[in-house]
């Protein structure tokens, strides 16, 4: 393929800089495509199984106690990431982080298939040791790789890759169970399937550029390293986890990434396997369609960044909070009724309609996040740290949630209800931090990111 020649934005409208040579195996969109099959292969194709309900399993609860295991280590390998890319970089923390996902998907085989427990909590482990270091990075990568103006749309794609695996494996679920309209296991060939798919995944993350070969089109350089020794860094993780900004959204993140096992095991208890597959599918498919159109929105910047946010905001929450009162409503019946709801059945729609949208408001959390952290940084050793720190809160979160949701009476009525309290508890203080961006003058995030690189320059210059 050839290179691509693009003019370099001009500076002070006077001085015309040398066009930009971007080759393409350096280019954000190729690091933004290796990072997407990655994600794709690793949390992608987790997500596949759990969208199915309890990882494809009968019973939610043996699963939904490894998951929380998987969360509970995702916390101490998050805070840690920093640390770890000082030494490894960012491309072999990635390395690093796709390898306990095939000993996961492991286990749950050989649960599906003989009844073997303890390597689901085994491969549990596994994967939260790994996991968290991948999240950590996959985050910081999607967030300082692509140049400010496409972050947006960039963290969509990468996303995409990320909800596709879900895709496929629904598909392939469905293929596989599509005559099964009864409660009850997929087939064990799935997980094979998955496995296989897993570990290509290592060997995918090889080819990511590391921050230094990157190229932008407007010929920024990539900066995402870390300077300080580990202990001095854990210290100034920690320490960036206190300040105000972060622990106002502490509970935002909370009510987006706690509502995964609940609406998981929702599909588990209530659906027949192949509705549970079909499930696994269609969300996928939505979820895209959402976090893409949210990415191309946060993009818009003929529109003021304050206006941006606030309107992406504000439709977010409102379309949660309606999500989250039709599950309330629908779990405290089937609570009374215990139906298992196949295609064919009467209130289908209305029971299967929910947990497909609820999917997509995960999506459109997710993307959102991002966005906030990239908002709120101020230099690129904060976004490493940032960028773990949302990681190991959303772990800390779904431990809880997986944890609380492997207790029958929670399964059943009690998560949705949590989630719903979370939900408004967390409309204020998000707000609290919502309601800065682009207040300072009304200006763009690309004018704040230009004087946070200026004044970056302005530091090496004098010290040099």
């Amino acid at each position: 393929m050839a290179d691509v020649t693009e003019a370099a934005p001009q500076s002070g409208g006077e001085t015309e800089q040398k066009p930009v040579q971007v080759k393409w195996y350096r280019s954000v969109f190729y690091n933004a495509t290796i990072l997407g099959l990655c994600s794709f292969a690793a949390p992608g194709l987790w997500g596949a199984m759990n969208s199915l309900g309890a990882g494809g399993s009968q019973s939610p609860y043996l699963v939904n106690t490894g998951n929380a295991l998987t969360f509970c280590l995702m916390i101490i390998s998050c805070w840690l990431t920093s640390s770890i890319v000082k030494y490894i970089g960012i491309t072999g923390a990635l390395f690093v982080g796709t390898i306990g996902y095939a000993p996961y998907s492991a286990g749950l085989y050989l649960n599906n298939r003989y009844g073997v427990e303890w390597l689901v909590i085994v491969g549990a482990a596994f994967c939260g040791i790994s996991a968290g270091i991948f999240w950590a990075a996959e985050t910081a990568i999607a967030i300082a790789y692509p140049e400010p103006r496409n972050r947006g749309r960039m963290v969509a794609y990468w996303l995409t890759w990320t909800r596709i695996g879900q895709i496929l494996g629904g598909a392939i679920n469905l293929g596989l169970n599509a005559d099964r309209n009864q409660a009850g296991k997929v087939s064990y060939t799935v997980y094979i399937v998955f496995i296989a798919l897993q570990s290509s995944g290592t060997l995918v993350a090889l080819l990511l550029n590391r921050p230094s070969k990157v190229q932008r089109r407007d010929g920024t350089p990539v900066q995402l390293i870390i300077y300080d020794n580990p202990w001095q860094e854990i210290k100034t993780t920690t320490k960036t986890f206190l300040t105000k900004k972060f622990l106002l959204i502490v509970l935002w993140i909370g009510q987006g990434v706690y509502s995964e096992a609940v609406f998981f095991t929702y599909n588990a208890l209530w659906f027949s396997v192949r509705a549970r597959a079909l499930g696994s599918f269609l969300s996928g498919i939505v979820a895209v369609i959402c976090g893409n159109l949210l990415g191309l929105w946060l993009d818009q910047h003929q529109i003021s960044l304050r206006t941006r946010s606030r309107r992406a905001f504000a439709v977010i929450m409102t379309l949660q909070g309606a999500w989250w009162l039709w599950l309330t409503i629908n779990v405290t019946e089937y609570r009374r009724t215990q139906p298992i709801f196949d295609w064919t059945d009467p209130g289908f729609g209305r029971a299967f309609g929910v947990f497909v949208l609820l999917v997509s408001g995960f999506q459109l959390n997710y993307n959102f996040s991002y966005f906030i952290i990239g908002q709120i940084s101020s230099s690129p050793q904060e976004t490493i740290r940032l960028a773990a720190l949302l990681r190991g809160t959303e772990s800390a979160w779904q431990a809880v949630s997986y944890g609380l949701n492997a207790v029958p009476v929670i399964a059943a009525v009690g998560g949705p209800y949590i989630n719903f309290g979370l939900w408004g508890a967390s409309l204020l203080p998000a707000w609290l931090v919502i309601k800065d961006f682009g207040a300072d003058g009304d200006k763009s995030d690309l004018e704040s990111h230009a004087e946070i690189q200026g004044e970056d320059l302005r530091k090496d210059e004098s010290s040099n």
